[in-house]
């Protein structure tokens, strides 16, 4: 009877995680981790004495066979079957949902090994007990378990860290009085105040107080960001140096955190193509082994005329060595960790299975405003004239604009104070609507405008017509600064491009993608931007309606479109393209039009994303290849089709096997963490 194989397997059950089941969800969350490594301690320690009373075990190690072995070996196994019963449960839920999985597989090669022993036991000349093979099948099955379990915790884990950005209680204000109260009991509209150090509860508005806010736990962003009156705040953020009053205006599950946490728990409930196939093969592969066990039983007994308990150690064999354990986590181990690792990248992927489309799209298409360019006005080159410095030029203009409400004034001051410029006062203000102004500073009359201003002032334009020219080419705003008698310099304002967006699209570049920009301002403004970030296609003044149907002219030519946009007038188009990327959502996490979200305004996080992706598929497939071809190996070998050459698998050898097949599985996906994002 030794001689014959007798399989332990390992139990796939994701469905325990709530995540990614495919018949009916159960109780194993990844919280139950240490209760299944408890398990299977206990079963360890009971192992011991089951292997030693095993007639072919301890004739081995030369022990002298007990008297009452048989009835010691029936107690032990009993024990050990007691903790098998946790599976039985999740394969009534299986049979009840009709999908039929690896727990009603396990349930099968559990239950049939054991209740044969205990035949065989009262009915010595049956010969044949499976109490260690089965005993060793459930140990195996728990370490699978807790394997599984501590796996999933990474995405469990996700939404418990998020949690955890939250403070547990607030201070409401009460008639102006703070009293504190539990964070479940704050309301819209409520007013708390936030002491230094402390979390801010919910998202809000600042009604008094200054100080500098950390936001890195929640947008990734590392650099304090003073609030002050006026200023929005979001939960989870902690005040640095000074107390904040601020009034609520999103609370619990609508405020930031609210959305992150809605964001993670719809996402493990999605599954990529990998993870149907995978349910698909684990319900054909529970028939296909109770057919090939069928056979087994059938062809040892009928056809070569082998006993019958032969046969059926067979047929119990190919039961346990089927159940698809590494095939059933090949691909929850893997998302799992994917949902971990892009949360804390500040990358919600709202749809696992659009990380096959992110994987082999060739097309990224970037909206400009606020996605590729910080969105506001600043300025970006000045030019001067004769013995007159370029930090002169900026002192008179901002000087003039100190007072100014407009736009392009206001960029000015604020350029001129971030170069630690001292302003002067100005005289004799004059304000010349649809051209610019004129002031007098230091005894000397300024105009700072437009080209028709300095045209209308009988100023001559001399060199500085050939650096307007230069900046406008580059689509800038251009302002002349003069006096009575000449131009004195022009300063040129543009919506800036971020630092990061060139870095971002060399990337791309680098990882075969081809990038387009789609932007509602003039060709001249938009060939600048896609010439100074080397962009291969931009579309220009195209209206907010129709910026879906750029992206389906790249899908007709054969393009898989990835779209990244602030998920506000951008929301056809990301739902148009194949993939839509909301981008720099901030305190807007849950946009509906995007299958992706990103906490950040750095269009950098779409690199990360694709490499995330990449990484994710080609380890899905390895772990879904290992799994498959395991079993397509195992179970003829278990069925005994290798018996002309001798060879049969050893129950042992079997559950070893099953053993490192889920350990490889595991490891494999677990080697995602050590993934660098930024190796593009």
């Amino acid at each position: 009877m030794s001689d014959v194989p007798r399989i332990t397997c390992h139990n796939h059950h994701q469905n325990e995680h709530g995540a990614h089941t495919h018949s009916g969800g159960h109780g194993m969350g990844h919280g139950s981790a240490q209760s299944y490594l408890r398990r299977f301690w206990i079963v360890t320690a009971l192992l011991i004495p089951l292997a030693l009373t095993n007639p072919p075990v301890a004739a081995f190690l030369h022990i002298p066979p007990l008297a009452l072995g048989p009835w010691i070996q029936f107690g032990l196994a009993t024990i050990i079957f007691g903790f098998a019963l946790v599976f039985f449960q999740h394969a009534w839920h299986e049979i009840k949902a009709r999908a039929f999985g690896m727990m009603t597989l396990v349930s099968l090669a559990v239950g049939a090994g054991y209740a044969f022993s205990v035949v065989a036991t009262f009915v010595p000349s049956l010969g044949v007990q499976f109490y260690l093979e089965i005993s060793t099948l459930v140990w195996v099955l728990l370490f699978g378990h807790y394997l599984e379990a501590k796996s999933s915790s990474a995405a469990g884990d996700a939404l418990a860290e998020v949690a955890r950005l939250l403070p547990k209680q607030a201070h409401k204000l009460v008639n102006g009085t703070p009293t504190e109260v539990d964070i479940a009991e704050l309301k819209e509209g409520d007013t708390v105040l936030v002491k230094p150090g402390e979390k801010i509860p919910a998202d809000g508005e600042v009604v008094d107080g200054l100080s500098n806010v950390d936001e890195s736990l929640v947008s990734g962003e590392s650099r304090p960001i003073e609030k002050q009156k006026g200023g929005n705040v979001v939960a989870g953020s902690i005040a640095l140096d000074g107390a904040l009053t601020v009034r609520l205006s999103r609370v619990g599950e609508h405020s930031t955190i609210g959305q992150i946490q809605s964001l993670i728990a719809s996402a493990q409930m999605t599954k990529p193509r990998q993870a149907r196939i995978a349910d698909t093969a684990s319900a054909v592969l529970t028939f296909a082994a109770l057919g090939v066990a069928l056979l087994t039983l059938l062809v040892w007994t009928l056809v070569i005329g082998q006993p019958f308990a032969f046969a059926v150690t067979l047929a119990i064999t190919v039961l346990v060595i089927a159940c698809p354990h590494a095939l059933g986590l090949a691909i929850p181990t893997v998302t799992t960790i994917a949902t971990s690792l892009s949360v804390k990248n500040g990358v919600f992927i709202k749809n696992l299975a659009k990380i096959e489309t992110i994987r082999k799209a060739d097309y990224v298409v970037f909206d400009k405003t606020g996605t590729l360019t910080k969105g506001t006005f600043g300025v970006t080159g000045i030019e001067s004239f004769g013995d007159v410095s370029k930090d002169d030029v900026l002192r008179i203009a901002a000087s003039l604009e100190q007072n100014s409400s407009h736009v392009i004034g206001a960029s000015i001051v604020a350029y001129a104070k971030k170069r630690d410029l001292s302003l002067a006062p100005v005289s004799d203000f004059e304000n010349l609507a649809g051209k610019g102004i004129r002031a007098t500073v230091d005894g000397t009359r300024y105009a700072v405008g437009n080209r028709a201003l300095v045209e209308e002032s009988h100023v001559p334009l001399d060199e500085a017509t050939s650096a307007f020219e230069r900046f406008s080419k580059d689509g800038a705003t251009t302002v002349f600064v003069s006096d009575t008698k000449r131009v004195l310099g022009l300063i040129a304002l543009a919506d800036e491009v971020k630092p990061e967006s060139k870095e971002t699209v060399r990337k791309l570049h680098n990882l075969g993608l081809k990038v387009a920009m789609l932007t509602g301002d003039n060709e001249q403004v938009a060939a600048a931007v896609a010439r100074e970030l080397a962009i291969d296609t931009h579309f220009a003044q195209v209206l907010p309606e129709d910026k879906y149907a750029r992206i389906k002219e790249l899908q007709k030519k054969g393009n898989v479109v990835l779209m990244v946009g602030d998920g506000v007038n951008d929301a056809p188009a990301l739902t148009q393209a194949d993939v839509g990327i909301a981008i720099g959502a901030g305190t807007d996490v849950a946009v509906e039009a995007g299958d992706v979200v990103l906490t950040r305004s750095n269009p950098g996080d779409i690199v990360r994303l694709i490499i995330l992706a990449r990484a994710v598929y080609a380890k899905m497939l390895q772990n879904l290849w290992w799994a498959l071809g395991y079993n397509i190996l195992a179970i003829p070998a278990a069925a005994g089709v290798f018996a002309a050459w001798g060879f049969f698998l050893r129950p042992e050898i079997g559950a070893l096997l099953m053993s490192a097949s889920t350990v490889v599985v595991v490891m494999n996906a677990m080697s995602l963490r050590r993934l660098n994002l930024e190796r593009a």
